[in-house]
């Protein structure tokens, strides 16, 4: 019991809903049918992935977690010594029997944005890769373990991708950077005597901040480019550009002052992903009729094409019947 509650608490249960959410609204938002593949992928990414993700990194990290106060609660776990094995070889068992049946049901180009996902989510804290350590790239591929879930979903579902949804998924990738950065700046002290690199130790905390804060504006400025309602989504960049504004001049020796941001900011997550499921019922109500079906060519499964709009501006990734 005590070791399912220490792989429990390594998977981050406040954080499952940021990696299952993407997947999900791309999936059903692009084909309207709630199937097994729905179902299953959903399931996917919102526990296997993120006992990948944030196990390998506990494992990995425990040496600089130990010098970290964060550490040891919701923001992050410090997981025992005892149970290292036991979180590695519970990651690969729980991930490999659902990444075979999304690769079974998927196409050649939906398997290489999953193992695109995948490989950032090992490469940013394994040995050999870490990722994590790599300046710049950190937040990159940070950013790629919460945007490649919703790539995905809409590779999967044979989303046609229209300027106005690389707008989307440009917009969300700036979030995840600045998102990345933001968290990176309170932990300036403890990877520096831990040895390791980020973005904020190369160009330190008030660098960083500042970089995070402009890429929540580009973000908001990207999101105007959608349609009708996605360019309410662009209001809600600024909470998160509010949150980090106050820590604009903040020195490296009192980056951990910027943990009061990051609390609040993850307080902000739920209330924007909240208001972001309501932009998206209130999409789906306008498009209501549109894909939800299957078709089938000499006996195989396709998703329906999506992307293609028959019914007005308001579409930018359903197929209208």
């Amino acid at each position: 019991m005590k070791n399912l509650k220490s792989l429990f608490v390594s998977s981050r249960p406040l954080s499952w809903v940021n990696t299952a959410f993407p997947f999900a609204a791309a999936y059903f938002m692009s084909t309207r049918q709630i199937d097994v593949v729905f179902i299953v992928g959903t399931i996917y990414f919102l526990i296997p992935y993120n006992l990948a993700m944030y196990g390998i990194n506990d494992v990995f990290d425990y040496e600089s977690d130990l010098r970290n106060p964060r550490k040891g609660g919701v923001e992050g776990a410090l997981l025992d010594p005892s149970v290292h094995r036991l979180t590695l070889r519970a990651a690969i068992v729980l991930n490999v029997p659902f990444l075979v049946f999304l690769v079974a049901v998927g196409s050649p180009l939906s398997w290489v944005v999953l193992a695109i996902s995948v490989f950032a989510v090992v490469a940013y804290s394994a040995p050999g890769l870490r990722f994590k350590e790599r300046p710049f790239i950190d937040s990159l591929t940070s950013s790629t373990h919460f945007v490649s879930p919703a790539v995905y979903g809409f590779v999967l579902a044979a989303t046609v991708f229209t300027p106005a949804l690389w707008a989307v998924l440009a917009a969300f990738f700036l979030w995840g950077i600045a998102s990345h950065a933001f968290g990176a700046v309170q932990d300036i002290v403890a990877d520096r005597e831990g040895g390791i690199a980020s973005i904020a130790t190369v160009i330190g905390g008030r660098a960083t901040v500042r970089l995070a804060f402009f890429a929540y504006l580009l973000a908001g400025i990207l999101l105007l480019f959608t349609r009708f309602p996605g360019l309410f989504a662009a209001v809600l960049v600024l909470p998160y550009a509010l949150t980090v504004l106050p820590y604009w001049n903040i020195t490296d020796a009192d980056a951990e002052t910027a943990n009061r941001g990051w609390r609040r900011f993850l307080g902000i997550n739920f209330a924007a992903g909240f208001l972001v499921t309501m932009l998206l019922i209130w999409y789906g109500i306008l498009t209501v009729g549109c894909a939800g079906t299957t078709v089938r060519y000499s006996g195989s499964y396709e998703p329906p094409r999506v992307g293609q709009s028959e019914m007005g501006p308001a579409r930018d990734f359903v197929a209208c019947r």
